[in-house]
């Protein structure tokens, strides 16, 4: 039989939300690109919640966004309501969150593939990576055919070796019982790559018209409407929105799932793999959390049209005639049914210690890897992989150096070194906790810090590069302008400030430092600034921003600055480990393991401590010496 063989430049195996924006991102920057999936109906799918964004995932996708990717833009098209989470707190945990139309959502994603230049969309099941002298050649997929490719990115998600288990029951499928891709994981352990065994799960689906809402609380969007993408308005894209409804549990509900407990496969030894810590199921909630009488849970739709609920909140893997029992427990749904069954999905993914930072396999030049397969949860996580693995995988193909986004530039860049550098044994998740630059890396300012970096990459085309040039023009100007109005202690002034909530002056102010108080913002004191001019909402908010928290941001970049120090500090990739005195064995293991970039990341090793880093600093500058002395022997001509 004659073998089809075909060439690209970068080969992406799976079609999710990695797939989707490394595919893209690859193909924008002018690599012939194809992207497999197993199903056309799993390409951008949305297996769980139906939701983009929310707490610290908002920041990834506007992020995304900054950088030229595409999940921000495809939410703006499909979502069927809008959410800034955490408002009643400081601006650095603000984040969107829109309901999204799955379906929608899904075809959007994949009409933006298949009418990209340079891009091929293409069903298979990519079953074999070809790999040389250590370096990736292409892959094969199961009908035999052979695609060589410069580079290869896996974003396989939770395809690998999937099965789906609830009760007894085991169906060896992916997710939403779309086929599984079982043959890849024997490949990659062939060529020493080291995999993992996780596991997530996600609630049932119920009927629309089985559910009482009149029990229910109505949970509306917000009436301004802020975009996901920067591209956008909010004119551009305002819609009727809809509603979710919020219901709890119960310890009617609790008892059900304590009795039936010996048979959940959670419980019973038949799941093997680690389950995310910050998203149990609601079985690990009622152990977990005994003392709790009830938990909340989210009754959102699944799209426009459609009748299919998500039970947000109640993922499970209990059987089936447990989850009648306790869902129909819950207030508003006595007389639920089931659409689809709640269920957990194990799959195989990788220790993601074996990539570099630019998420490239250590061991396999020219294999990247980006998504749930490194080991994270979440659309909005794996998106901002694929979108970086991406990049580097086209940017390796063009001879260039690879983008890196450190800790202190991006909530991506703290995934990804999180993910690269520390030891996860549980999918990981994003969380706005885990950001230690948290006040500048807020989602507002996502285009200022990396829209500059999406336009020197080419990702961010000229007409929006810039419109963003022009925006931060304005920022600037105003926030000057500000700072120079003086304001005196007037009756008037007096009184429009007693009326807004605050004390009155005692002596002359300048209006950036009335902005500063806490129940004062630019617009509410627009009375005492008849000669400002009308700017767009986003170029206000962040003129109010750097105001308001400017002491608090300039201690922050300080702090930044020290951190650049030690990212700066780059460890010789030459180095033997085992040579460098007094660094204890510990530390050599992990470094040797991990083979960090930068004293910087070196220093947030598990066991390495900070004596290990002295002794490293200590011998690196050694290193760097006796370079520079047989040098100048060299130039010298002396032996």
């Amino acid at each position: 039989m004659k073998v089809v063989e075909e060439y690209y430049d970068v080969i992406v195996v799976g079609a999710g939300h990695a797939g989707c924006e490394a595919a893209l991102a690859a193909a924008r920057l002018g690599c012939e690109t194809i992207i497999f999936t197993v199903s056309m109906n799993s390409v951008a799918l949305m297996p769980c919640n139906p939701n983009i964004g929310g707490s610290s995932k908002g920041h990834l996708v506007r992020e995304i966004d900054a950088l030229g990717g595409e999940m921000g833009k495809n939410i703006d098209k499909t979502y069927i309501q809008s959410k800034m989470l955490n408002k009643s707190k400081g601006p650095a945990v603000h984040s969107l969150r829109a309901q999204a139309d799955k379906d929608a959502y899904s075809i959007s994603m994949r009409y933006t593939l298949q009418n990209t230049d340079h891009l091929t969309l293409r069903q298979g099941e990519v079953t074999e990576l070809l790999v040389e002298e250590g370096s990736i050649r292409g892959v094969k997929t199961f009908s035999g055919a052979i695609y060589h490719a410069k580079t290869v990115v896996l974003a396989t998600g939770t395809y690998l070796k999937a099965r789906c288990l609830y009760g007894d029951v085991v169906e060896y499928t992916g997710p939403n019982g779309l086929q599984a891709a079982n043959h890849l994981s024997q490949s990659l352990m062939d060529n020493g790559v080291e995999l993992y065994r996780f596991k997530t799960g996600t609630p049932a689906r119920i009927d629309k018209r089985s559910i009482d809402f009149s029990v229910m609380e109505e949970q509306f969007g917000d009436e301004t409407i802020v975009p996901f993408s920067f591209t956008n308005k909010e004119e551009d894209i305002r819609r009727e929105q809809i509603s979710c409804w919020l219901t709890y549990t119960n310890e009617e509900t609790h008892k059900i799932i304590r009795d039936n407990l010996d048979r959940s496969p959670l419980y019973s030894g038949m799941i093997e793999g680690t389950g995310p810590r910050y998203c149990p199921s609601i079985e690990d909630k009622v152990v977990r959390f005994a003392d709790k009488n009830r938990h909340q849970l989210f009754i959102e739709p699944e799209g426009e049209y459609t009748n299919e609920m998500y039970v947000g909140g109640m993922s499970s893997s209990l059987p089936e005639d447990v989850q009648y029992a306790m869902y129909r427990t819950v207030r508003g749904l006595e007389h639920v049914k089931i659409i689809r069954n709640a269920y957990a999905i194990e799959y195989d993914c990788i220790n993601p210690n074996q990539l570099r930072l630019s998420l490239e396999f250590k061991n396999i030049s020219g294999l990247f890897s980006g998504g749930q397969f490194n080991g994270s949860s979440g659309y909005e996580e794996a998106a901002a992989q694929g979108l970086i693995a991406g990049i580097n995988a086209a940017r390796k193909c063009q001879g260039k150096e690879p983008v890196i986004l450190d800790r202190s530039q991006a909530y991506i860049g703290v995934l990804i070194d999180d993910l690269v550098t520390k030891e996860n044994h549980e999918p990981y998740r994003m969380m706005t906790s885990r950001a230690e630059y948290r006040l500048i890396l807020r989602q507002d300012n996502a285009d200022m810090r990396l829209t500059p970096l999406g336009y020197e990459i080419g990702l961010i085309e000229k007409d929006r590069y810039d419109k963003f040039c022009e925006k931060r023009r304005q920022i600037e100007k105003e926030t000057e302008r500000v700072r120079n109005i003086h304001i005196g202690a007037g009756k008037r002034v007096q009184e429009i400030l007693v009326k807004n909530g605050s004390t009155p002056l005692k002596s002359a102010s300048t209006l950036a430092e009335l902005i500063k108080r806490p129940e004062l913002d630019y617009e509410c004191l627009a009375e005492l600034d008849p000669d400002r001019v009308p700017l767009d909402p986003a170029v206000i908010e962040q003129v109010n921003i750097n105001l308001k928290y400017e002491g608090y941001i300039s201690r922050q970049m300080k702090q930044v600055e020290q951190f650049k120090k030690m990212e700066n500090k780059l460890i010789p990739e030459s180095i033997v480990y085992e040579d460098v005195h007094n660094l204890r064995k510990e530390a050599v293991q992990k470094l040797n393991d991990i083979r960090p970039h930068s004293i910087g990341q070196a220093s947030r090793i598990s066991g390495v401590s900070p004596s290990d880093i002295s002794v490293l600093l200590v011998y690196i500058e050694q290193m760097r010496r006796r370079k520079n002395e047989k040098k100048v022997d060299a130039e010298t001509g002396n032996m």
